[in-house]
């Protein structure tokens, strides 16, 4: 296995590369890796050059541009920071003697207790009960007829919600960086699906019931923003 190559995106970021040869494979396989650390692994055949897999990674360079850009890179979170969500922007604060982590008399600093070890877990865990809370002031504005039986938050890469046939709806916890608007859209976009599992223009006139005026413009931000929601954790 070699560690010692990297490749260059156009922003100057390096990636490694990591190669590894395996007896009975017959292709090359190519695998972009995003945590804990950003990697891209090659597996090679057992007959197949070093040379010729870097060669064969490079004329990936289009989709692995695109593939990293969706998914940036993290931005590690610190007292003092400013970040964005849920529609408002909070100043990170930290004080190691407050026990449970809340919001400041102004509304405008987050405060997080304990070690300052910590402090990014205790941000992210808070960020996501407060997306739940947000999630089910949603839900609970449209018919009970929509309404899951089930929410459960997930980090994902590649969808933002979904719905199971049980009446589960799962939901990113990433939106809570989008905007209220967007984070709404696939809120309803999932609640749209306890009466059609598809794709259907009875599905999208549906949405558009549930969400109002601005649908497609929530989509095609999610469409072309959705990648930054992952900067942090």
């Amino acid at each position: 296995m070699a560690t010692d190559y990297v490749f260059t995106l156009s922003s100057g970021e390096e990636i490694p590369v990591i190669i590894t040869t395996r007896r009975g494979l017959r292709n090359i396989t190519l695998r972009p890796k995003m945590t804990p650390r950003r990697e891209i692994h090659i597996s090679k055949p057992w007959l197949v050059s070093t040379a010729y897999a870097l060669k064969f990674l490079e004329s990936k360079q289009k989709w692995l541009e695109c593939t990293f850009q969706k998914c940036p890179a993290k931005i590690k979170l610190k007292p003092g920071d400013v970040i964005e969500f849920l529609g408002r922007q909070i100043v990170l604060r930290h004080d190691a003697s407050v026990r449970s982590n809340k919001y400041s008399e102004n509304g405008e600093a987050l405060i997080i207790g304990g070690d300052i070890s910590m402090f990014e877990r205790r941000v992210r865990d808070f960020i996501k009960a407060e997306f739940l809370c947000q999630v089910k002031q949603m839900i609970r504005n449209t018919p009970r007829e929509f309404w899951p039986a089930r929410i459960a938050i997930r980090d994902t890469t590649s969808r933002w919600g979904s719905c199971s046939t049980s009446g589960t709806m799962s939901f990113s916890w990433r939106l809570a960086f989008a905007p209220l608007d967007v984070m709404r859209y696939v809120v309803m976009h999932e609640l749209a699906h306890k009466k059609h599992m598809d794709h259907s223009p009875e599905f999208w006139a549906q949405v558009r019931d549930l969400y109002g005026f601005g649908v497609e413009r929530a989509k095609r931000w999610l469409s072309q923003h959705g990648g930054e929601l992952h900067r942090w954790f």
